[in-house]
């Protein structure tokens, strides 16, 4: 190496904020390779909260002087301003959003910028920045969710009374309401909303402080700082701290369950608008057509809603992977939290914008819907809870209905085709009654238990769930 090209080495490595103990400038394809800023530039708010209070904490305690501190703050305002106009570079060889922004604030602000990473690593800096960034995501996550529940109450309330068939193993099964099957996943974003507050207030623990893994010797005030972000506390060991990404497994996990729900509702979707169901009609606007079958109308939104969902679980699965050899406390292999939880955060909020859109823009036929309900003997569990009540033991009644939809089967005929004297054949228990018990009104409106699909309790269902909408 010549003088000249030694120099320039020296140049080079003294640039990067850790390169103290290094003779030789990081190699380019090191640098392509390690850098986390391509992605991680999206953290930069967070970060800048986190310094700003970072630096506050550091004056309190005489770290640094109260000038030190007003200069820091004034040099981040300004980064701040200038990556939200455009304006900043953020360099691939400074690796991260901290150092780009840490070394941005020294070149502005000289000496006094070098000393904000003082009783803190980019260890601990990362974890909550990670923290807050996702405290922000559960409350975006929060007014989506709510926005998705309120196009399926508006579709319960806009059909209150229709009737449709409901399905296990794919096969009608029984008459319900279609408002119930709409409240249904209310139901399911519900459960949504309160495990992401759940994971929430288990990730609002402030772990600035821990430093490396070792915490430091320095007199800092970590819980000033957590107060300051509005955490509830700080995290009890330094060596948990640092290599700790439950928080980020827990969040995607969350988000998860939300793309599996919209999953179910899509696949619905797609067999629905089917010429095979003919239950939904999506607006034309949501739908698109086919480069060579002029008359295809496809349901393209809820099939990708429902591919993508492939890709938010595979987030998942890679951090699990990442995290499930790794012993404590910080190894780099951490870097690759970011880019699994920023895609499936993304994929699931774009699906939940769409989803709410899609509700918005379908409508029901609400006569097909009663159509498919007329085949299928959907009735039979009705006549056997009927013979219940005239004190068969219900294995019994079991075994007289399975021989009457038999009977019928050979006929094919259905139970509401059979007269009372053929019905009275297979149990004399049978009265004129019958024939309000089969019908599939009667069958909907007999099913009174708590959470069932009788028209009064499915009311009482869709009052809450308005009433849950409104206080919020």
């Amino acid at each position: 190496m010549t003088e000249s090209q030694h120099g320039e080495s020296k140049i080079r490595h003294s640039e990067k904020l850790w390169g103290g103990r290094f003779s030789e400038a990081t190699a380019a394809s090191v640098e392509a390779f390690t850098e986390s800023i391509s992605y991680d530039h999206r953290l930069y708010r967070h970060d800048i909260m986190g310094s700003k209070a970072h630096a506050r904490m550091l004056a309190r305690q005489k770290l640094i002087t109260n000038q030190e501190r007003d200069a820091i703050l004034q040099g981040l305002d300004d980064i701040q301003t200038d990556i939200e106009a455009g304006n900043f570079v953020f360099k691939p060889e400074l690796e991260d959003v901290h150092m780009n922004i840490e070394q941005a604030l020294t070149d502005r602000i000289g000496a006094a910028g070098a000393k904000l990473h003082t009783a803190r690593s980019r260890n601990d800096q990362i974890s909550l920045d990670l923290r807050l960034y996702l405290r922000d995501e559960v409350a975006g996550f929060d007014r989506l969710l709510r926005e998705v529940q309120r196009g399926f109450v508006t579709l319960a309330r806009t059909y209150l009374g229709a009737v449709m068939p409901g399905y296990t193993h794919m096969q009608r099964a029984q008459p319900v309401l279609l408002s119930h099957h709409m409240l249904a996943y209310y139901e399911m974003l519900s459960r949504d909303r309160s495990r992401l507050k759940d994971c929430a207030r288990r990730m609002n623990l402030s772990p600035l402080g821990s430093a490396a893994m070792a915490g430091t010797g320095l007199p800092i005030d970590r819980e000033s700082v957590a107060e300051e972000l509005h955490f509830d506390g700080v995290t009890a060991n330094s060596m948990d701290s640092s290599g700790d990404r439950d928080f980020a497994l827990e969040f995607l996990f969350a988000l998860n369950l939300i793309q599996l729900h919209l999953s179910r509702l899509a696949e619905e979707l797609v067999l629905w608008s089917s010429k095979e169901f003919s239950f939904v009609d999506i607006g034309d606007r949501y739908c698109t057509g086919s480069s060579i079958m002029p008359q295809k109308k496809n349901p393209d939104i809820p099939e990708l809603i429902r591919g993508k969902t492939g890709r938010v679980t595979g987030a998942l699965v890679s951090l699990l992977m990442t995290m499930k050899g790794l012993p404590l406390t910080y190894n780099r292999d951490l870097q690759e939290d970011k880019e699994p939880v920023f895609d499936a955060l993304d994929t699931v909020k774009a699906g939940l914008s769409i989803t709410a859109e899609l509700l918005h823009n379908t409508t029901f036929n609400t006569d097909r819907l009663q159509q498919a309900t007329r085949g299928g003997f959907m009735t039979a569990t009705d006549l056997a809870d009927y013979l219940v009540k005239k004190d068969i033991p219900f294995r019994k009644a079991h075994g007289i209905v399975g021989g009457v939809v038999a009977h019928c089967q050979q006929r094919d005929i259905e139970l509401t085709d059979l007269s009372l004297g053929e019905l009275r054949k297979f149990s004399p228990a049978i009265g004129q009654d019958i024939f309000d018990v089969l019908s599939v009104e009667g069958s909907v409106n007999s099913r009174i238990s708590t959470g069932g699909t009788a028209l009064i309790q499915v009311e009482r269902a869709l009052e809450i769930a308005e009433q849950q909408l409104e206080e919020l």
